[in-house]
């Protein structure tokens, strides 16, 4: 039996490399099968990796903190055999190198050394014969980055090759317009607004370090508002009738399908049927090209209990009924909370929508989630004294009314789709109906 190489998972379609956040073994440890050993993350989600065999780790490739391409090497992990009632270790060629304490008694051969040191993940310029991907290129070309712009941006992939994330760290500091090219004369100085300066008073003020997850939040926000000319449109909709039928069948509703009835199952149904009667909202942009989704994937804002938020996905809920989107609904939200969302339980999503409601807003003007091109947010439901017109004419009556908002990209998205697609969802959630029986 030979050295087994432990490689970085797949983690989804979409996925190429994952950020190692910490190795729960050291080299010289015992895993057994199963065993979670690292754990990673993605700019979706953090992940448990566990071994694929039981056996000793004899080395240790890439430390915290590196970004992995999937299926690389990570480590190797010697598998164990017992002969004679004592655990052995098998070398590359099959042959006994010894039982577990005399490896772990080794302290010089050259597979142990890592775990006596933890460097950090090396930085070099990018030269003019590096590869440049072509997404690096597409974010260039999106961002009016020259290749002369390119080559001074430190690298910290493998071979000093340009990540995503070094052009987005790059772009945060960044002073445009830029300069690609030296000149030969003595240039006027670029005027820029001075960054505003922060009071901070020692002893009172404290400083908080972003978390990995908000950094690629931030990263996420600030790339869609430099990416998409935001719109964003509103209409005010009476839920009465929604909100009398949830609470005359909830209990029912429980009893019989066994899962909580929350409004967010309708507000995906409602968006989805919107969604089938205008398609070219469910639409990413590709530079000049739109790709229109046949799938429908709903993606809700969920918050996390440490104040961040997750997108996981409900697929192809135009096919479902209020049954089942109820389930999937209450699944995700659980998932979300105790940080057991799956990477391919939040990708894919085609349109998303935010229930600012739940935090007593009003309103919201939700940013796009790309790279998607348009955006719900639902505001809270309110009890008010509204204007309704009946049999007798004109009376004032206590309605549930609730304001949603829509945020489009304007370069594929104009005026008329939004308005219309808006006022869809909110005539599908005022004429509420339902073909299921409780």
């Amino acid at each position: 039996m030979s050295i087994i190489e432990f490689k970085m998972p797949k983690m989804g379609e979409s996925i190429s490399e994952a950020t190692i956040i910490s190795w729960l073994k050291n080299v010289g440890d015992f895993v057994e099968a199963e065993e979670t050993i690292l754990e990673v993350a993605t700019d979706k989600v953090d992940s448990e990796v566990p071994a694929p065999i039981s056996g000793i780790i004899t080395e240790i490739r890439f430390h915290k903190d590196a970004v992995v391409e999937v299926g690389t090497v990570l480590a190797l992990i010697s598998p164990l055999t017992p002969e004679g009632g004592t655990t052995k270790i098998v070398g590359k060629n099959g042959e006994v190198v010894g039982n577990v304490k005399e490896v772990l008694d080794v302290t010089t051969p050259h597979n142990l050394k890592p775990t006596t040191q933890n460097p950090k993940p090396t930085t070099h310029n990018l030269q003019s014969t590096t590869f440049i991907s072509p997404l690096i290129i597409s974010i260039a070309q999106k961002e009016n980055l020259s290749i002369e712009e390119l080559q001074t941006i430190p690298g910290s992939g493998a071979e000093g090759r340009l990540q995503k994330s070094d052009i987005f760290n790059y772009l945060k500091d960044r002073k445009y317009p830029i300069q690609s090219k030296p000149t030969t004369q003595n240039p006027k100085p670029t005027s820029s607004y001075p960054k505003p300066k922060i009071n901070f008073i020692e002893g009172k003020d404290r400083i908080v370090e972003m978390d990995r997850m908000r950094k690629m939040i931030a990263d996420h926000m600030v790339y869609s508002k430099q990416t998409s000319p935001h719109v964003t449109s509103y209409i005010e909709v009476d839920v009465t009738n929604l909100v009398n039928w949830r609470n005359e069948n909830k209990e029912n509703f429980q009893k019989k399908y066994n899962q909580k009835l929350t409004f967010t199952p309708v507000f995906v149904q409602a968006v989805a049927k919107a969604i089938v009667d205008f398609p070219m909202i469910n639409v990413s942009v590709d530079e000049k090209k739109i790709i229109v989704h046949n799938d429908i994937h709903i993606g809700m804002a969920t918050a996390l209990p440490n104040g961040n938020l997750i997108v996981p996905v409900v697929r192809n809920a135009n096919e479902k009924d209020l049954a089942a989107l109820a389930k999937d609904v209450n699944y995700l939200a659980d998932a979300s909370r105790n940080n057991k969302l799956k990477p391919e339980e939040i990708q894919g999503s085609t349109f998303t929508i935010s229930n600012v409601g739940t935090f007593g807003s009003l309103m919201g003007t939700p940013i796009i989630n790309q790279p998607e091109v348009a955006i719900l947010a639902l505001g809270i439901i309110k009890k008010r004294p509204e204007v309704i017109t009946t049999e007798k004419g004109d009376e004032i009556a206590i309605r549930s009314m609730m304001y949603l908002s829509l945020s489009f990209d304007h370069r594929v998205v104009d005026g008329f789709l939004g308005g219309s697609f808006l006022r869809k969802i909110g005539d599908y959630l005022e004429q509420f109906e339902t073909n299921i029986k409780i």
